[in-house]
């Protein structure tokens, strides 16, 4: 029977997805899929879980919708303040939307309508990073650097957008170069930009603490982001972190800026924050934008609003859950960061040695695994095999569900898998993840 839906791929057949059961997703013929990705970093307490479907269920029976033009909701309010208590310091509000993207759009909008209400209103200016993702919806696809996903839209992108180089450590660094000294070296890239630009013309400069599907699970090195920090202060530029994908846990602290910086600085702190995906854990669809408060008074101070908004703000069902999530959240994080630790060993272990296989990265329960033709080299696999694709469905086959991505290098070459699974997975369950995704591998790119 034709399907109605409008698939991402007109050309393949879906499995329909019936249930879930905690790391485990079951389709309609009973195929169970251990959910290594938590579909795209979100499922991050699994499928099911009692508690967030409980909150769920009583939130819905309050009160399922109220539009944020007349009234807040009990839900929003705990959230907000739920968020703050535990956000990086300074940052005092919290701007709800419906997901990563409309979260970006609207930190972008607040760095230009911040400069106006202070009286600077040429600040208009981004400065953003090639290799990223910060969503679909035109600015934020604008402030993203993933070529791929750029190429269909020229003509509709943001001019006011800059982009420097990423900071990709296993293909940048050069040789006799330390990973601080390249680390430094990129981070000024923004310096030349700012002055380039004009600091008198730059808002903001955006950018992922850990660089998530696009990269592949990439941090930077040491002295990094403490560098993007100086050099936004001293131009009186706004810094933005991206943590749709990397933060609320991902890599084994709520916040993946915490363990940037010297130990006990509490790491780099943000002007404004972007979260979404483990917000929610996937039970209800919900982002937010965590904002300093000296950005909120400027506005206060000034027009009184933000000039901006959506339907589905701070929905109090999404709201209940989000809540419900981020106290399940918490307490998982000394397990995210050994079970992390596992799993690098058990990818190390099954596919250090393997000729194809030639980074193994990221942070807490947050890999990725770059693909190449030749470990010496470094060189890509032709992106015309498309070995990424062809990983997903031997994955899948075996069931598991991984997160491969094209265009790892520059936007067309380059290939890596994205691990992502849930917190609340077991030894023995990071144990099948990486036994399957060998077998995956191996039945693609023999040794």
């Amino acid at each position: 029977m034709m399907s109605h839906v409008f698939h991402r791929h007109l050309r393949q057949p879906y499995p329909v997805a019936v249930a879930g059961d905690g790391p485990y997703l079951i389709d309609s013929t009973g195929k169970r899929y251990l959910d290594g990705s938590g579909g795209a970093a979100v499922s991050c307490l699994g499928h099911g879980h009692p508690a967030i479907v409980q909150a769920v269920v009583d939130q819905v029976r309050k009160l399922e919708y109220a539009h944020t033009s007349f009234l807040t909701s009990e839900p929003a309010e705990a959230l907000a303040d739920d968020l703050v208590a535990h956000a990086p310091r300074g940052l005092t509000h919290v701007y709800f939307v419906s997901g990563g993207s409309e979260g970006v759009e609207a930190a972008l909008k607040l760095a230009v309508q911040y400069f106006v209400e202070t009286g600077q209103p040429r600040k208009n200016r981004i400065v953003a990073r090639w290799q990223s993702y910060h969503g679909n919806t035109l600015g934020a696809l604008s402030a993203g650097g993933n070529r791929w996903r750029r190429a269909q839209f020229p003509s509709l992108l943001l001019e006011q957008i800059e982009h420097i180089g990423e900071c990709y450590e296993y293909r940048g660094r050069r040789e006799g170069e330390t990973a601080e000294q390249y680390g430094l070296r990129m981070a000024d890239e923004l310096e030349a930009a700012i002055l380039r630009l004009g600091p008198e013309n730059v808002a903001a400069f955006i950018g992922e603490p850990v660089v998530g599907a696009t990269l592949g699970a990439v941090p930077a090195p040491a002295g990094y982001w403490p560098r993007i920090r100086e050099i936004c202060d001293r131009h009186g530029v706004l810094l933005i972190l991206d943590e749709v994908m990397c933060g609320m846990g991902r890599t084994g602290t709520l916040h993946a800026s915490e363990q940037e910086g010297a130990q006990g600085t509490g790491g780099v702190r943000p002007d404004i924050e972007v979260i979404a995906k483990g917000l929610g854990a996937g039970y209800q669809p919900i982002g937010a934008v965590l904002v300093d408060g000296r950005i909120v008074e400027a506005l206060r101070a000034g027009s009184g609003f933000f000039q901006h908004g959506h339907t589905y703000l701070g929905h109090p069902v999404a709201c209940a859950a989000a809540l419900a999530a981020q106290r399940e959240i918490r307490p998982l994080l000394p397990q995210v960061r050994a079970h992390g630790a596992r799993l690098a060993a058990l990818l190390g272990e099954r596919l250090g040695t393997h000729p194809n296989v030639g980074d193994l990265r990221g942070r807490g329960l947050f890999r990725g695994i770059e693909l190449v033709a030749d470990r010496a080299t470094r060189a890509p696999l032709p992106s015309a095999a498309r070995t990424h694709a062809k990983v997903k469905a031997a994955a899948m086959e075996r069931g598991l569900l991984c997160y491969p991505m094209g265009g790892t290098v520059d936007g067309s070459e380059g290939d890596h898998v994205l691990l992502a699974p849930p917190f609340t997975c077991t030894i023995s369950q990071l144990e099948e993840l990486v036994d399957k995704l060998g077998a995956a591998i191996e039945a693609v790119l023999p040794r």
